[in-house]
C-alpha cells in the first residue's frame, strides 16, 4: 500500500484526494461515485494522472477463470506480472484471499504447498483481490486461508488488514488471521490497531503426525498452540477457529477424538473440521459425509463445539491450489505419512 500511496502523492494527491481513491477502489467503485465531482475535489495534476492509476489498480488483480459451485465462487486471478493465486467467494458475502504466491510450509495435504514458495503477495495485491470480488458482488467478511501461510508475509498482511478493518469497512472480527502457528502472530496481533480473528491449522493432537503432516510448520505442540490461541481469544474476546483437514484414516480415529476432547472441551475457540478436498496426486482419501457429520456429532456431544463444514470447490475440483496447478501444471513429489499406528 505504501507504493500505491507514493503514487498518488507524486501525482499532487493530498491526503483527502488519496483517501478517497483507495476507499472507492477497495469498494469497487468508480470516481465519479463520491458526492463531490473529480472536477471540484482533485487537483489537475491528479485528475490528468487518474486514468492511468485506475489502470494501475485494475492490474493488480484481474480473473484469469471463473468457477461457480454450490457452495459459491473460485476464481483464477492473475497478478501484474503473471503469477496466478486464488481466491473464494464463499457463502453469507465472505471472501478468502490469498497471501502468497505458493507456499513454503509444504502440508502434505495441499496442492499449493506442491510448488513450494514462488513470491510473496504485495499488501494492494491482497486488497485488490477484494476490491475484484467486490465487483461481482458484497463482500463483509475476509478471511486469510487462501494460498501461501500469512504469517511468512506478516507485514504486508497486517498492512491489507489495518486498512481493509478501516478503509476497506470490514469489521475487526470479520477479518480472520489464519496460520500454523508461527509464533510472531501471537506477538504482533496484539498490537495492531485492527485485531482479526484468529484461525489456527491445528488437523491433528498428536506432535509427531503434526510434524510429518505440516513438516516446516514451526515445532509449536499442539498443547502449546491452543495455549497461545486461548490467550488470544480471552485478550481480544474472539473465539479462535480451530482448523481441522478431515483426512480418511490418518486423524479420524478414536484416539484423535478423545485427543480433541482433551486439547478444546472448554476453551474459548470452535473447531471448524473440513473433509479432506480430493486432489489427483495427494496421497490421501476424503472420509464420508457421514462419517465426518458422526465425528461432529460425537464432539458436540462431549463438549467441543464443532462445525462440519464443505471444502469449498469440491465439486467443480477447486480445492486450494487446484486450479493454479490445472493452469500451471507441476510435478508433484510427495510420500503418505507414515501410518496411523507409527505415528501416535
Amino acid at each position: 500500500m505504501a507504493q500505491l500511496r507514493q503514487r498518488l502523492r507524486s501525482a499532487g494527491a493530498g491526503p483527502a484526494h488519496e483517501q478517497r481513491v483507495l476507499r472507492l477502489w477497495a469498494h469497487a467503485r468508480p470516481q465519479q461515485a463520491a458526492k463531490r465531482r473529480i472536477e471540484d475535489f482533485f487537483p489537475l495534476s491528479l485528475r490528468a494522472a487518474l486514468p492511468a492509476i485506475e489502470d494501475e489498480l485494475a492490474a493488480l488483480a484481474r480473473i484469469a477463470s471463473a468457477h461457480a459451485g454450490e457452495d459459491g465462487e473460485r476464481l483464477l486471478v492473475a497478478l501484474a506480472d503473471g503469477q496466478l493465486v486464488e481466491s473464494v467467494l464463499l457463502p453469507r458475502d465472505g471472501l478468502c484471499v490469498s497471501t502468497q504466491v505458493g507456499c513454503a510450509v509444504g502440508c502434505r495435504f495441499c496442492m499449493t504447498g506442491t510448488t513450494g514458495l514462488i513470491r510473496q503477495l504485495g499488501s494492494a495485491e491482497i486488497v485488490a483481490q477484494v476490491a475484484l470480488a467486490r465487483s461481482r458482488r458484497a463482500v463483509k467478511k475476509v478471511v486469510f486461508m487462501g494460498m501461501g501461510e500469512p504469517a511468512h508475509n506478516l507485514d504486508a498482511v497486517l498492512e491489507a488488514i489495518e486498512f481493509l478493518g478501516t478503509v476497506g469497512g470490514i469489521a475487526h472480527k470479520s477479518l480472520v488471521f489464519s496460520t500454523v502457528g508461527d509464533p510472531r502472530v501471537f506477538e504482533r496481533l496484539p498490537q495492531g490497531p485492527v485485531k482479526p480473528a484468529l484461525a489456527l491449522s491445528l488437523h491433528t493432537t498428536r506432535e509427531a503426525l503434526r510434524a510429518e503432516l505440516l513438516p516446516r510448520a514451526p515445532r509449536l505442540s499442539p498443547e502449546d498452540l491452543v495455549a497461545e490461541g486461548e490467550r488470544y481469544a480471552r485478550a481480544t474476546g474472539y473465539p479462535i477457529q480451530y482448523q481441522w483437514t478431515l483426512l480418511d484414516g490418518v486423524n479420524d480415529t478414536p484416539e484423535e477424538l478423545d485427543g480433541i476432547v482433551r486439547l478444546l472441551a472448554g476453551k474459548y475457540g470452535v473447531l471448524n473440521m473440513i473433509p479432506f478436498n480430493a486432489a489427483e496426486g495427494l496421497p490421501f482419501a476424503r472420509p464420508s459425509w457421514e462419517r465426518a457429520a458422526e465425528i461432529a456429532r460425537t464432539l458436540h456431544r462431549r463438549g467441543v463445539l464443532t462445525k462440519l463444514r464443505q471444502s469449498a470447490g469440491q465439486d467443480v475440483d477447486g480445492g486450494c491450489g487446484q486450479l493454479r496447478a490445472r493452469a500451471v501444471p507441476i510435478r508433484i513429489q510427495r510420500r503418505a505419512p507414515a501410518a496411523t499406528e507409527s505415528t501416535a
